[in-house]
């Protein structure tokens, strides 16, 4: 396709003839990274990632599942329900077009392509979403610490585990308690408290390197990281390095039970998920764990299969 480059908007074509393709991918013209399906099937499967487009330009008339029933699907799945969906068609009754609407379509463009016309409206509606993305996401943010907050968790722990039971993928997720912080928090003062939460929130971020993984705070002094794609051993290692992490820091914390700097106790569960496997489960093992962890003297980390 015309373009590879990661920092330009991704489109998916779907058009069941090469030509079209062809004739879309030269009109945008190196402004877009341009990836493609022949039919609604592949469609649905492009557009799950692992890079979600950030717009797609859609036929309506296809071998198989017709443009409407693919945009129908898109808009029933959380994964893909916020993308855009422009349908290119030859076709011109009001029916149509009245359809297209009602199944989720935010625009249509008619063949014969022309290339002002579509590149004006492509440039109108990721405006549109980039606008709503932002508010989208100051929404999904902690107000203190700046990362995802708890509702952003659930969002992508849901979105995670249906990508792993689909895919029979490992999913790992981490649980973060820090230590005696109510002790922290009561004698150096609640200014200091949320400095220690920010810095903690902070350095477990960066730690999460790979684009799918995240933190959020859960709760208090509760964190939570999801790790897709991660065995046992990778979460260990994490787990390992978080505390290590922490440790580096040297926030004094005299009034800690079990060190004389700041400390994290760390619950983590590892699984391939089954169709069984629910976001509840994989939350309380790592909270069992977690509790083990603390049971141990806190300062460490306990890791269990599922």
């Amino acid at each position: 396709m015309a373009s590879t480059s990661l920092n330009l908007p991704t489109i998916l074509v779907v058009d069941d003839d090469p030509i079209n393709i062809k004739l879309i991918d030269d009109a945008l013209n190196d402004t877009c990274r341009v990836i493609c399906a022949m039919d609604g099937e592949q469609a649905l499967s492009v557009a799950k990632g692992p890079i979600l487009p950030d717009l797609i330009l859609l036929d309506v008339i296809m071998p198989g599942m017709n443009g409407f029933d693919v945009c129908k699907a898109l808009k029933s799945d959380p994964l893909t329900e916020h993308i855009p969906v422009i349908f290119i068609t030859t076709l011109d009754d009001e029916n149509d077009e009245t359809n297209g609407f009602e199944v989720g379509a935010v625009d249509f463009i008619r063949k014969p392509i022309r290339k002002a016309i579509m590149n004006a409206r492509i440039k109108l509606h990721l405006e549109l979403k980039n606008q709503m993305d932002f508010h989208a996401r100051r929404s999904l943010i902690d107000g203190l610490t700046e990362i995802a907050n708890r509702r952003r968790l659930m969002e992508h722990l849901n979105l995670e585990l249906r990508r792993a039971q689909r895919n029979q993928n490992f999913l790992s997720v981490i649980m973060i308690d820090i230590d005696f912080f109510k002790l922290f928090n009561d004698n150096y003062g609640h200014i200091e408290g949320d400095e220690c939460l920010k810095l903690v929130a902070e350095i477990v971020h960066q730690r999460m390197k790979r684009p799918n993984d995240l933190v959020g705070r859960y709760g208090g002094e509760e964190f939570v990281c999801i790790l897709p794609d991660t065995n046992f051993e990778g979460a260990e290692g994490m787990c390992q390095l978080l505390l290590d992490s922490i440790r580096y820091l040297e926030i004094p914390h005299k009034f800690s039970k079990v060190s004389d700097i700041l400390t994290i106790s760390i619950g983590c569960v590892t699984t391939v998920p089954t169709s069984n496997t629910t976001m509840e489960d994989l939350l309380k093992m790592a909270d069992h764990a977690l509790y083990e962890s603390k049971h141990s003297g806190r300062n460490c980390y306990n890791c269990s299969n599922l």
